[in-house]
């Protein structure tokens, strides 16, 4: 006798068992989180998952999900200042920070709380930017989870041949010539709408592309448009940090990294030259056929790249 297949997952709609609170940072910040238990019977463990830059946990449920069946209690959380975490600007579109330093201080404040109450092993998941900042807290030190999965994580910026120390120094003039916390781009000709063309730098798939755009509508709150120069310069300088000479290096947990080959948001190359520094790191490549959101792509893609991560963690902690 066959068995019942899973009911279709309603991307928009937070599930039923899932919990929408905030949590309380040392300095009184508050940024907000989604919980949700594993399926009935023993948890496998414990997963946290920090999206990317200008992104909302809404637009991974579905991949959240995927996880929880899979007996993950599963946790995701914003990054201060933005979605439903505030804003460190002057506007309420510009995502702006001074230092990448306070996220890893968040990150790391966090999980202290958030490991003491519940079970391992403890996986750290991060999507671009988020997959940047969780590597660079390990790295420092802040934090040890049993297992890594980065998601075409934010190591390198774009263009690519432009230098590091030309990116620095342009960024750090850009700052001194104006307010910090103005946008370092273009958003659209309309204000407050998503430029032309950006679906084809995040995924193939125009339906979960448009789940995004349903959720900002639902949830105006979550709406952000470009980084602003402070960013910038601050995101020059967490790169440099992660490529200092020992720092990859001394990450020692089994490491799963996902990446895009024609990716046009982050640096493809740096992502690949950071796998190969990573001791226990496998390196999962795909090509023409991904854009930058890995797990918000098209089935074929996406399903590659949960099986690729299910498998990891399969083997990384058994």
């Amino acid at each position: 006798m066959s068995q019942a297949q899973p009911a279709a997952f309603d991307r928009r709609s937070i599930p039923a068992d899932a919990i929408e609170s905030s949590w309380t940072a040392p300095d009184e910040h508050a940024i907000r989180r989604i919980d949700w238990p594993a399926p009935d019977g023993a948890a496998r463990g414990s997963l946290l998952f920090l999206p990317g830059r200008g992104d909302a946990y809404e637009k991974y449920l579905e991949t959240l999900e995927h996880w929880r069946r899979r007996g993950w209690c599963v946790t995701a959380l914003d990054w201060r200042g933005q979605a439903g975490s505030g804003r460190l600007g002057v506007d309420p579109v510009t995502g702006h920070i001074e230092d990448f330093g306070h996220w890893v201080a968040d990150l790391a404040a966090f999980w202290r709380e958030w490991t003491a109450g519940r079970e391992g092993p403890f996986v750290l998941a991060g999507h671009s930017m988020g997959g940047h900042l969780v590597l660079r807290a390990v790295a420092e030190g802040a934090l040890r989870p049993d297992a890594l999965v980065l998601s075409a994580p934010m190591l390198g910026l774009l263009p690519d041949w432009l230098p590091p120390n030309v990116q620095r120094a342009a960024s750090g003039l850009m700052c001194r010539i104006g307010e910090r916390c103005r946008p370092a781009w273009k958003w659209s000709e309309k204000p407050g709408e998503l430029p032309v063309g950006r679906a084809a730098l995040l995924t193939h798939d125009a339906d979960r592309y448009a789940d995004e755009l349903w959720w900002r509508q639902r949830r105006p709150e979550l709406v952000m448009g470009p980084g602003s120069w402070g960013w910038v310069a601050a995101a020059v300088d967490s790169i440099a940090l992660l490529g200092r000479r020992g720092m990859l290096e001394s990450v020692d947990i089994p490491v799963l990294t996902l990446a895009a080959s024609e990716d046009r948001l982050v640096s493809f190359p740096a992502i690949r030259r950071a796998a190969a520094r990573l001791p226990r790191c496998e390196f999962i490549v795909f090509g023409p056929e991904a854009f930058h959101e890995l797990l918000r792509e098209c089935d074929p893609v996406r399903d590659r790249a949960l099986e690729a991560i299910d498998l990891f963690l399969d083997r990384a902690l058994a």
